[in-house]
């Protein structure tokens, strides 16, 4: 079978087309995905905020720079009393949300960063409300 040049070039650029629009279809209704999964459902409770550490660097700290910064991709537990009711892990940019039940909560780190330093805070939750938070962890470091 003998294609001329001009109907393989007509079929060729007919299918980038296809699958641009595909691939930009794919792409909105993934982004809308993410966009709901973020925003928490009217009436949920819980914490949302962020989690830094200070200092993040050894030596002293100079006027100029910064002397913190998020604590990103870190692990914690959410516990009541003495258990662990929920983990999360903040965003890189040390950023979080937790859905939770209305009650008191101590949230930790208990991985081995967190032998040095103090990684534990306290918040409370109410009924239909996220907490905000901005919390700075002591990395232990001087």
């Amino acid at each position: 079978m003998i294609l001329s040049y001009s109907s393989a070039a007509a079929r060729y650029s007919e299918v980038p087309h296809a699958s641009i629009s595909v691939i930009a279809a794919t792409l909105i209704a993934l982004f809308s995905m993410t966009a709901v999964a973020e925003t928490p459902p009217a009436g949920t409770s819980g914490i949302e905020g962020a989690v830094f550490v200070s200092p993040n660097r050894p030596g002293p700290i100079s006027k100029d720079g910064p002397s913190r910064g998020p604590a990103g991709n870190v692990q914690f537990l959410v516990k009541a009393g003495d258990s662990t009711v929920k983990t999360f892990t903040t965003n890189g940019e040390g950023r979080f949300q937790v859905a939770l039940p209305p009650g008191h909560y101590v949230i930790l780190r208990e991985d081995a960063g967190a032998r040095i330093g103090h990684w534990r805070f306290e918040a409370d939750v109410v009924a239909g409300e996220m907490t905000k938070v901005n919390w700075i962890a002591d990395s232990g470091m001087r």
